[in-house]
């Protein structure tokens, strides 16, 4: 039974470019024969979707497809497509596999090979919550890391001292070995040296041939001013040493700052919240606020301030990373409705009440209401 293509890759005849593709590498990454070992289906479905993908991501060999079926592709037919390129199913274009061999193999597992004798270490991560006032300011300190470092008995080598490295027979030093598998070759890590081109005749006694032990060590870090949630700092090299002498990891600081009991941050600005009595927004007035630098700020209070308000006061916010310049420090007032007022207070209340123009004193409530009004009448009518 002729192979279906589309059917292959599990798309429609309309699918386009782009989610032949995706489709491609989905099913490619899924069957390699390297996450299917001794899988003989999965080894032919491998076959089938990469004979499939060649054919429809060539839109010549595509329209030949549609029109005349696989058999446009058979060297035995006589056909369209009899040519070189199409005789007996070989011949294949791998580039489209060649796009998502480094994303399967290049980093596989998590380390980077170092050429020869090893892989780099793994990149360590240390999460770290700091306080606004820190974030300002800046800040050293010191964090203690559990991780690996290189053995000293056996300088890295993975070797008992006095004996020597000797080069892998299984792949004669490459770290990869080949392996046909119908139409084309597979490269694989070696499983003799694990891909590290050489092998420990007598293994250290200390690391049992690694050539790196457990160790935790304590590390010095800045911390710069104007640092904002979720910076990235990164120590190079200080991450887990390498197998055998290979460079170690990185280590990468991740920062979250904590909340603040005053503060909001936006950038390099700073808002505060601040209630006011109602007669100091009604008469003005002076209120103090913190400063993140530890000090205070007057802000005046004009005759008459709404809540909701706000007043900027410059110079007064945060660093500014890797700058002499600060944000600003934004006030945001609210005014607080008095609460269990004296008899003689509702009395003053009640006064005021009477003896004023709501128009005049309260123009926002008074003409809202007014345009009620003036809605309902009209209803009404």
């Amino acid at each position: 039974m002729a192979q279906d293509y589309y059917q292959t890759l599990g798309v429609s005849k309309s699918a386009d470019a782009a989610e032949l593709k995706k489709a491609y590498r989905k099913l490619a990454l899924e069957l390699h024969p390297d996450r299917n070992p001794d899988d003989e289906e999965a080894e032919r479905r491998f076959k089938e979707v990469n004979q499939a993908y060649d054919i429809l991501k060539d839109p010549e060999k595509r329209a030949m497809y549609d029109r005349f079926g696989s058999a446009a592709f058979d060297g035995s037919s006589a056909g369209p497509g009899a040519g070189a390129r199409g005789r007996g199913g070989g011949g294949f274009d791998f580039g489209g596999f060649a796009d998502i061999f480094d994303e399967m193999f290049g980093d596989f597992g998590g380390q980077r090979r170092s050429g020869r004798g090893g892989s780099q270490g793994s990149d360590l991560r240390y999460n770290m919550a700091i306080t606004l006032e820190e974030a300002f300011a800046g800040k050293e300190t010191t964090v203690r890391i559990p991780g690996t470092a290189t053995c000293e008995a056996c300088d890295g080598t993975g070797a008992e001292p006095g004996s020597s490295l000797k080069t892998c027979p299984t792949c004669n030093g490459r770290g990869r070995i080949r392996a046909s598998q119908g139409f084309f070759t597979v490269e694989r890590t070696c499983p003799t040296c694990h891909g590290e081109g050489q092998i420990v005749e007598k293994p250290c006694q200390v690391c049992n041939g690694e050539g790196r032990v457990h160790k935790d060590k304590t590390l010095q870090v800045n911390i710069p001013a104007g640092v904002e949630d979720g910076t990235r700092i990164r120590l190079a090299g200080e991450g887990e040493a390498g197998r055998r002498g290979a460079p170690a990891g990185d280590l990468y600081i991740f920062l979250t700052i904590k909340d603040h009991e005053f503060f909001e941050r936006g950038g390099a600005d700073l808002q505060c919240s601040v209630p006011i009595q109602m007669t100091t927004a009604t008469l003005g007035g002076t209120v103090e606020v913190p400063s993140i630098d530890g000090g205070r700020v007057k802000v005046t209070i004009p005759e008459g301030t709404q809540s909701g308000q706000s007043f900027r006061v410059r110079g007064k916010g945060m660093s500014v990373l890797r700058s002499r310049d600060r944000g600003d420090l934004y006030i945001a007032v609210k005014v607080e409705t008095p609460v269990k007022l004296s008899r003689r207070q509702k009395e003053i209340l009640r006064e005021f009440e009477e003896a004023g123009d709501p128009s005049s004193s309260s123009p926002e409530s008074h003409g809202f209401f007014s345009k009620v009004k003036d809605f309902l009448d009209g209803l009404k009518s």
